[in-house]
């Protein structure tokens, strides 16, 4: 792989909506792998649809993903799938940041919080747990600034993404008609 073609490698972003059984990503998963993708990020919950999940994919590729979705698309739990990357979206990311604090520096780390319109959801004597909701490159920027305080422990969601305006990401009509059950045979709660 030459230069050239590391900076030309553009992330993929890829929704699916997948019935709800054990199993699903792996599969799915498997169809990345076997291409040589890397999953940057992955985010899945439950959809507005009883018994479908959704999953959103942020892929590393520097060929077109649209041979994966295809292959994807083929899988018997998946309901529809679909590369949103040129597509008019918005784009979510939520991180949790564990920062090491004390009396002298915590009303400092809460003045950077609210400036990213984080919220302090958990205070001890020692540390600070700040949550903060946006963009990658503003999770990215807090990070970067909560880092001079020494992070202790960080987790974030990956992204998440919507089409803009009334347009759904996977059309009703596919799939409205049918049942789904959330993984059959197995308690979910």
């Amino acid at each position: 792989m030459t230069v050239e073609s590391v900076l030309t490698i553009k992330p993929h972003l890829i929704i699916a909506l997948v019935e709800d059984r054990p199993g699903v990503l792996n599969r799915i998963v498997s169809k990345w792998r076997q291409r040589d993708f890397n999953i940057e990020s992955l985010a899945v919950g439950h959809s507005e649809v009883e018994g479908l999940s959704r999953m959103t994919f942020v892929v590393d590729a520097n060929a077109n993903a649209e041979q994966v979705v295809k292959q994807v698309d083929k899988l018997v739990d998946v309901v529809h799938i679909r590369d949103v990357s040129n597509e008019d979206i918005v784009a979510r990311e939520m991180a949790m940041i564990k920062v090491k604090c004390d009396r002298s520096n915590r009303s400092s780390i809460i003045d950077i919080a609210e400036v990213f319109q984080a919220e302090v959801v958990d205070v001890a004597a020692d540390s600070m747990i700040i949550e903060a909701t946006g963009h990658e490159e503003k999770i990215d920027n807090l990070v970067q600034l909560l880092a001079d305080y020494e992070i202790i422990e960080l987790v974030r969601t990956g992204r998440v993404v919507m089409l803009r305006g009334s347009e759904v990401s996977h059309p009703h009509d596919d799939y409205e008609e049918e049942h789904y059950e959330r993984a059959p045979g197995v308690h979910t709660w």
